[in-house]
């Protein structure tokens, strides 16, 4: 496995298969079983699944779809959407889902403590979408982007790290599906100020930025455009770089 994980975000809308770009705009660009078919042949080391309207409308989890990608894929994923009280997570777990990633329910402190206590905190991941101001401040938003909290990212993730979270995501909104590169700042602020690893999120076009990010003090590297869109005018195709081209990248860094 590379040092420096490099980890397909897909987003789920109504059990289709979405994305956008600064969390607006969603398109549907296919079935999610059928994506999660093809990154099986990629043989890609890791998956996640962002719900992006469950926390928007109070609602749970879709248990029965989840089983269902479970039962197809070959490796492990996580899942993050409408997670607010243990029992979620618990039946989370048994359904096949590997890690619990916690965005809006994260400032539930309490809620990150007694997960890690039950589940262990390896499997509990916590997810900080941060946006800048106007005067270039970053703050931290919740509900799928939709709701700013005013905080700090880097106290937020410190508190975090503090309740028990094994793994933080941390996505610039403001990058997000444009293919323009990381938040480098953002990336490094938060690395340097945790001991736990941090995934960068949002603005991924090509494996120099995720060799950027993992310089930035990234532990692994996210992206969702750079794997479902292929071309200027992002006509819809599932792709993973090949294994020999993430290492000649990504592990000459050392």
């Amino acid at each position: 496995m590379l040092s420096t994980r490099v980890i397909p975000v897909l987003l789920l809308k109504d059990q289709g298969l979405v994305k956008g770009e600064k969390f607006r705009n969603h398109r549907y660009v296919g079935d999610p079983i059928n994506a999660v078919r093809i990154f099986n042949t990629k043989e890609v080391d890791e998956l996640v699944f962002f719900d992006i309207m469950v926390n928007r409308n109070g609602g749970k989890p879709d248990y029965g779809f989840l089983a269902d990608i479970a039962s197809e894929a070959f490796m492990p994923f996580g899942y993050g959407g409408g997670l607010t009280e243990v029992a979620d997570i618990e039946r989370l777990f048994k359904v096949g889902v590997e890690k619990a990633i916690i965005n809006t329910g994260s400032f539930d402190l309490d809620l990150i403590k007694n997960a890690s206590r039950i589940a262990g905190s390896q499997s509990i991941v916590a997810s900080i979408d941060v946006r800048k101001s106007l005067l270039g401040k970053y703050e931290v938003y919740i509900r799928s982007g939709t709701c700013n909290t005013k905080m700090d990212p880097v106290t937020h993730a410190r508190r975090l790290e503090e309740a028990g979270a094994g793994e933080l995501i941390v996505c610039s909104m403001d990058r997000e599906g444009t293919l323009r590169g990381y938040d480098l700042e953002l990336i490094s602020r938060v690395s340097a100020a945790v001991s736990l690893p941090v995934v960068a999120s949002g603005g991924a076009g090509s494996i120099d930025d995720m060799k950027r990010a993992a310089m930035a003090g990234a532990s692994a590297a996210a992206a969702g455009s750079m794997f479902v869109f292929h071309g200027k005018r992002k006509a819809v195709l599932i792709t993973y770089p090949k294994y020999s081209e993430l290492m000649a990248a990504l592990e000459e860094r050392k």
